[in-house]
């Protein structure tokens, strides 16, 4: 089951965090709905390609990907939308599209959207469309270790 990988990681480093369980929901917006959270701390994951390697890109419900942002960023040529098919088997626990923004469990470099280090809490899936967790921001820093960057917009 995703979320007990995500619960016993986070239990054997000591954190603190709640499970929400919430009807099915595939957005990150709609989760947020579903689940009575404000947009701006409900996280997503995006799962990109930067000259043909996968990285996780994780930013608020509210933003998009900024893939030129990226691109600066990291010093990549091309940084382009990865396809579900290219990247499912790197999260055989998850559910497709709700993996939880913790690359450094999954072997893939986890990119974090500067706007998101303004949050003292935040929510994302936990590797199912009905379970969400929401901890600390400082504590999943400490943990995922991502590189900060601008790495998504507002969305208009």
């Amino acid at each position: 089951m995703p979320l007990n990988k995500l619960i016993n990681y986070l239990d054997e480093k000591g954190k603190k965090y709640v499970v929400v369980k919430h009807s099915p929901a595939f957005t990150a917006q709609e989760v947020a709905a579903s689940a009575h959270i404000p947009g701006k701390e409900m996280v997503k994951t995006v799962i990109v390609k930067a000259d043909g390697d996968m990285k996780m890109v994780v930013l608020p419900s509210t933003h998009d990907v900024d893939f030129d942002a990226i691109k600066e960023a990291i010093g990549a040529e091309e940084v382009e939308l990865a396809s579900e098919d290219e990247f499912e088997n790197i999260f055989p626990d998850c559910e497709l599209g709700a993996m939880p923004p913790f690359g450094n469990l999954y072997d893939i470099d986890t990119l974090v959207a500067e706007s998101l280090t303004e949050d003292n809490i935040i929510a994302f899936n936990a590797g199912t469309h009905k379970e969400l967790v929401k901890m600390g921001y400082s504590d999943y820093e400490e943990l995922a270790n991502p590189q900060i960057m601008p790495v998504g917009v507002k969305k208009a």
